[in-house]
């Protein structure tokens, strides 16, 4: 074998184990989990997760909480109005009814962590456990993005 197909099967091996890492989705039951991610923030400050859930079911599922081992407390919020302003509540569950999809997103529905006992530096990926009534527990990881990030970043085809 020469040094250019060792080369080429190794790249071949390495892209394919790199897959599953690259597609960055889940399934728990009938919910999928899009695109779990999250903003880079300091150690003891706080975050957000964001994520999409579908129901590809025929019964309702409702997310019933989620923890992290980078946070003491970890809680689902919203976002309302309230006159001019918006402010977070925390909500008790988040309902995925059969055929349609939730996002969790900036300005609405979010996982909110609290008390961050280490820094979530961009590039580096936090372990989250989602709770939910009729899928049961799923272990995702959030891609950590810039502080500023609105959305997550586009994935890469290589």
């Amino acid at each position: 074998m020469t040094i250019i197909t060792r080369r080429s099967l190794l790249g071949a091996t390495l892209a394919i184990i790199a897959l599953p890492v690259a597609a960055h989705d889940y399934t728990a039951g009938d919910i999928t989990i899009g695109h779990p991610w999250t903003r880079a923030a300091g150690a003891r400050g706080t975050g957000a997760g964001f994520l999409k859930l579908t129901n590809t079911g025929t019964q309702p599922d409702r997310l019933l909480s989620a923890t992290s081992p980078v946070a003491p407390v970890v809680e689902l919020h919203s976002m309302v109005r309230d006159g001019d302003v918006m402010r977070m509540r925390p909500v008790q569950d988040i309902t995925i009814a059969p055929g349609q999809t939730v996002e969790l997103r900036p300005g609405g529905f979010h996982i909110m962590m609290i008390g961050l006992t280490a820094a979530m530096d961009q590039g580096s990926r936090v372990p989250l456990i989602l709770r939910f009534e009729r899928a049961g527990e799923v272990r995702v990881e959030l891609a950590v993005e810039s502080a500023g990030a609105r959305g997550p970043a586009a994935p890469h085809h290589h």
